[in-house]
């Protein structure tokens, strides 16, 4: 099976005026169709400047990053990034944010328009169509981000930390939605997250990055019935808290060493 997503020998460098730093050291890396990858490490380890490169919104000091085997030169509708926040625009409804993609990729069309109405509805967010990003809540407003991700059909979609801003039970339930929609819509995803319990209830496979420069430090491959349960069931599996751990100190591992 060919990869999605494939990093050769990822090196980068980030200068400024005082110093040279470097972010990324010779990195590796093969997403496969449909899994669900998410990358985890200390803080400063490259994890975000990683889905910047396969977003092609940065270039690589050394190396090459490809998408379905072509090789990365900039921004493609293949790849759909979800940030942390939302960036809805204040003055457009909900509809009209989740409408953005297809006005900058010129497909303001009755099929794609009648294809964003059915996601809102999938996301429970029908009713709130014509309503203003201030009068919803964080758990909302994330959901009509990704039905703005998802308008264009990526088959690959970025998640950076989509989750860290909001209350437990919001972040679970949305946990629940979006790695369920990825799942039944067959789509690949590379998650960034701090939090550990997190990457192992929704992911096929948990990459640890040690600290920077990041390199991957090791691979977990989640076993079936874990994976394949939804992510807050995930948690209740046998086997769970022993991946936690074994991740938990493969992190520690990474500070103590480095």
């Amino acid at each position: 099976m060919e990869p999605v997503v494939e990093l050769k020998h990822i090196t980068h460098v980030y200068v400024s005026d005082r110093e040279a730093s470097l972010a990324l050291d010779g990195l590796d890396l093969q997403v496969y169709p449909g899994e669900f990858v998410s990358l985890v490490g200390p803080s400063g380890c490259g994890k975000t400047t990683l889905l910047s490169i396969i977003a092609g919104l940065m270039k690589p000091t050394k190396g090459e990053a490809f998408v379905y085997g072509r090789k990365v030169d900039g921004p493609t509708a293949e790849v759909g990034y979800m940030l942390q926040q939302d960036y809805l625009f204040p003055w457009r409804t909900i509809f009209e944010n989740a409408s953005i993609g297809l006005e900058l990729t010129g497909r303001l069309d009755q099929e794609h328009l009648a294809r964003t109405g059915a996601l809102l509805e999938e996301m429970g967010l029908s009713d709130a169509r014509n309503l203003y990003p201030q009068q919803l809540s964080g758990g909302m407003r994330q959901r009509v981000a990704l039905v703005r991700t998802l308008t264009t059909d990526p088959g690959i979609l970025l998640l950076d930390e989509p989750f860290s801003a909001l209350d437990y039970q919001t972040k679970l339930q949305l946990e629940d939605l979006i790695a369920g929609t990825l799942r039944e819509k067959n789509k690949t995803a590379v998650l960034v997250t701090h939090d550990l319990s997190e990457a192992a209830a929704v992911s096929d496979r948990v990459i640890v990055l040690g600290s920077r420069p990041g390199k991957i430090r090791k691979s977990f491959d989640v076993p079936e019935h874990i994976r394949s349960a939804r992510p807050l069931l995930a948690r209740e599996q046998t086997g769970f808290n022993e991946l936690f751990h074994d991740i938990w100190r493969e992190m520690e591992s990474a500070g103590d060493k480095e």
